[in-house]
């Protein structure tokens, strides 16, 4: 996703609204100045977006977020834009900043209309509606303007958040008003950048109205954004000139049953990609010999049963269980063998399945589940981990310990004391063997000695950032071993500019 971003810091909606009080209460700063800064920004971003704009409908609420829409209309008429404004939530109450502000556009331009009738007259739509308040099902009478608004194929430029997004969990309430722009005030709300969110809130951009940083330091965000230049030039930095392959770790990646081991061999060159020095695989007897073949740099060992790991533990400094597995008896009689590991290690796929069927907590590893992989192992089901990804994440680690992985559109790095959300990646990564290869990426760097959650931090935004530089010839038929020039490329620091 596309962002014109000041911070990575990430805030609950509880965190946001104590933000703004504690800039009214400790720094002085005036609540009806607040709105005027917030339509102003609201403003800029409509003019730099939008250079010819004619023609604008703003919705407004009764509450601040519809203040914020008072005072970007009454700007857009001072500019000569035409402004068609509808108040769709009833009055404002009485005395708040929000009334003031209708007030005073009133005071000037005394039209505002209720339920619009049409929504492709305008140029671009101003979404000032609902905001952070949103948490639960909107009414059917929006639910058809949104999807109205939506098929209108006019852009949208949205306060705060898109109407009908949870800005707490990314849910979408019903309906949501699909933006091209949304200008987050204040703080950037976790709930902005992960799960469906993503299809609904286009460029993301953080005014802070000119808040002090010492109101920022009163709050301990609820997260971050991962940033790719800046994990890069901490973690990667560049080999001593005598290095040799023992310095950068060796991965055991496990996995491949008959008739699998497609899986094994992208994890096993993610990793290699990654700069671990060495690489072995041990897989399924009736593939081994393919695996080294298709790829020799890989050490690819026969593995019939649990106790033919045991040597190749002895050289391994990591591990990574699970692509290919399968939920059969050879894969789960390996699957115990690795859970009594002392090696730090990364479960995925059907090391996940089987592990969910009997639960064991571990604080050295990193659990890489989809959506319907965290379903299982929380026993709840993929809407459930899709309504709350920030919950069920939490979950996840607070039930099986380490660093849970929660893959998708914003992916989310949770341990028990720190969030992080990517911001990189694309939809044409939705395709067979992009989670092998981000698998192969963790273990890699894990294997070279970074910590669980540096290890996942580090490798999700590279994963993700080869993503797009691969996407560069079109998303659709974007296949996983695509990822490993950009992958090579990035982790050498051959930037592009978007990075």
């Amino acid at each position: 996703m596309e962002q014109t971003l000041s911070s990575s810091r990430l805030y609950t909606v509880a965190q946001s609204r104590e933000l703004d009080r504690i800039a009214i209460r400790d720094f002085g700063i005036d609540g009806l100045e607040l709105m005027e800064r917030a339509g102003h920004a609201l403003f800029e971003r409509l003019q730099a977006a939008w250079p010819r704009v004619r023609r604008i409908m703003v919705l407004c609420g009764a509450g601040n977020n519809g203040g914020d829409g008072y005072v970007l209309g009454r700007l857009a008429r001072a500019a000569g834009i035409d402004v068609n404004l509808h108040a769709l939530c009833g009055s404002c109450r009485e005395g708040s900043e929000a009334a003031a502000a209708r007030a005073r556009y009133l005071q000037d331009y005394a039209e505002i209309s209720g339920l619009p009738t049409r929504v492709s007259d305008a140029d671009v739509i101003v979404d000032a509606l609902f905001g952070t308040g949103i948490d639960r099902p909107l009414s059917d009478e929006f639910q058809r303007l949104f999807e109205r608004i939506n098929n209108a194929a006019v852009p949208v430029l949205a306060a705060d958040v898109p109407s009908g997004l949870n800005a707490e969990t990314g849910r979408v309430m019903g309906a949501a008003l699909s933006a091209d722009h949304t200008v987050s005030f204040i703080s950037l709300k976790q709930g902005l950048f992960t799960g469906v969110a993503r299809d609904v809130t286009g460029v993301v951009e953080l005014a802070d109205l000119g808040l002090p940083d010492g109101v920022y330091q009163q709050i301990q965000p609820a997260g971050e954004l991962l940033d790719w230049p800046s994990l890069r030039a901490v973690h990667l930095r560049p080999r001593r000139r005598c290095g040799h392959k023992g310095d950068y770790g060796h991965l055991l990646v496990i996995g491949g049953d008959a008739g699998m081991q497609g899986a094994v061999r992208l994890a096993g060159e993610a990793a290699l990609r990654s700069g671990a020095g060495l690489v072995s695989v041990a897989t399924h007897p009736a593939h081994a010999a393919q695996v080294n073949a298709s790829r020799p740099e890989l050490m690819a060992q026969s593995v019939a049963r649990s106790e033919a790991l045991q040597p190749l533990f002895a050289r391994a400094t990591a591990l990574v269980m699970g692509p290919g597995l399968g939920q059969g008896v050879w894969g789960s009689d390996l699957l115990q063998v690795v859970l009594e590991r002392p090696e730090p290690k990364v479960l995925d796929a059907d090391a996940l399945n089987l592990l969910a069927r009997e639960p064991v907590y571990r604080d050295n590893w990193i659990l890489t589940p989809h959506p319907g992989e965290a379903a299982r192992l929380l026993d709840s089901d993929t809407a459930e981990v899709e309504g709350d990804r920030f919950a069920a994440a939490r979950e996840i680690v607070a039930r099986y310990g380490g660093v849970c992985l929660l893959k998708g559109a914003g992916s989310l790095i949770v341990s028990k004391d720190e969030v992080t959300v990517c911001p990189y990646g694309n939809p044409g990564m939705a395709s067979g063997g992009m989670g092998d290869v981000l698998s192969g990426l963790v273990g890699g760097l894990l294997a070279q000695g970074l910590t669980l959650m540096n290890a996942a931090k580090t490798a999700t935004a590279l994963h993700a950032r080869a993503g797009d530089r691969a996407a560069v010839d079109g998303e659709r038929g974007l296949i996983a071993s695509d990822l490993f020039p950009a992958v090579r490329a990035l982790i050498n620091g051959m930037a592009d500019a978007s990075d």
